[in-house]
Parts: C-alpha cells; structure tokens; sequence
C-alpha cells in the first residue's frame, strides 16, 4: 500500500499543526490533561464560541477538526466514528447535534470548520495568552473587522479629498512649471531671431553704404 492509499484511510486537517511545546500541565497527570481537552471540545461543539488560554485552544482545535472531519466522512453509522464522539463530546446530547447539524453544515466546506484568533488580555495582572475559539458559521457576530464600508467613514472621506486636493495642486504646479520653461525657451528664440535680424539688417546697411 503506497502513500496516497494510506492518506485515504484517514481524515486530513484543515490546519496547520505545529510542532510547538504546549505547557498544559496538570496535577491529574495526562488524564487530566486529556479530561480538560475533552471538555474543551465538548464546550465548543455546545456554544460554538468560547474563550480560554491559547495553549489548549490550540491544542483542542486539531481534535474538534478531526471530529468534524471523520463524522462528514464516515456518517453516524460508522462504529469508529461513533466511539471518537462516544469519547470527545462528555454531554451525549451533543453527539445527535453533531451529525445533525454539523455535519450538513460543513460538508461543503473547503476551508476549516474552526477558526481562532488572539483576544486581549486582562491588565493589570499576570501575562497569559488568550484566544477565541469558534466554530464557522456560529449565530454570534463576527469577530473580524468589516472594511467593505469603511470608505463611507468620515475621516476615511476626509483622507480622500485631502489626496484628491494634493494631487490637483501638484499637478498645477507642474503644468505652471512646464508653462513657464516654454514660455522662457519661447522668450529666448525670439531675442535670438530678433538679434539675427538686426545683424542681417546692419549688414546690408553697411554693404549698401560700400556700394
């Protein structure tokens, strides 16, 4: 079995996983650990948003993707499958929310069900990392910015005329400016012509003179 057969055997994530060093230490040892991963996953697929230290988002992101992923590859029929949420989702009730709702959700998605992104964090007070952990088309409002209007804003509308002014002006100067470069080459080939003329001019004074 080459490669690309293995690959189809198992769902792959959306995401990026990195080899970083997670301090998720726990006085329970990694059960512990894994009891609040498994937690984690199950508050996320129930609210759909959730903030908490960015250590475990991280870390509880890759297994709400791979629950996702394999519940929209191999259904509810699936034994396997069934077992992984048997596992993740601590409130039973959510597995039915799980194929019912999520699955239909995402199984035209390109992209990854989830995304993550940094919140501010408390201060004064001790530094931890913050993150907000959602799942894509959620019910809340949308976390990022939207700059489709942002051209309609005052200052945004100021900053516009202010460049639409400086460039009119700059503009003007340089048309002034070429203005008056022709008008000087003009100016000097006129003095040349008339200074030639008079030169012509005396010069057949003279030979009339001669004559």
């Amino acid at each position: 079995m080459n490669q690309a057969e293995v690959s189809k055997l198992m769902s792959q994530l959306r995401i990026a996983v990195r080899p970083n060093k997670r301090n998720l230490r726990n006085p329970d040892g990694p059960e512990g650990r894994l009891l609040k991963l498994r937690k984690t996953v199950t508050a996320l697929v129930k609210h759909e948003r959730i903030e908490l230290f960015y250590n475990r988002a991280d870390e509880a992101r890759g297994y709400a993707e791979l629950l996702i992923s394999n519940a929209i590859r191999h259904g509810d029929r699936h034994k396997a499958t069934m077992e992984l949420a048997d596992y993740w989702l601590l409130e039973k009730q959510l597995v039915h929310k799980l194929f019912k709702v999520l699955v239909p959700r995402y199984e035209n998605y390109n992209v990854s069900y989830t995304r993550m992104f940094k919140a501010p964090r408390d201060y004064p007070g001790m530094y931890y990392k913050k993150s907000v952990l959602e799942l894509r088309g959620n019910p809340y409002p949308v976390l990022t910015q939207d700059n489709s209007q942002n051209r309609n804003l005052l200052h945004n509308v100021l900053l516009d005329e202010a460049r639409k002014e400086f460039r009119r002006e700059k503009l003007a100067n340089l048309a002034n400016k070429l203005a008056a470069e022709t008008e000087a080459v003009t100016t000097t080939a006129t003095t040349t012509q008339t200074v030639d003329a008079e030169k012509k001019s005396q010069q057949n004074v003279e030979k009339t003179t001669d004559v």
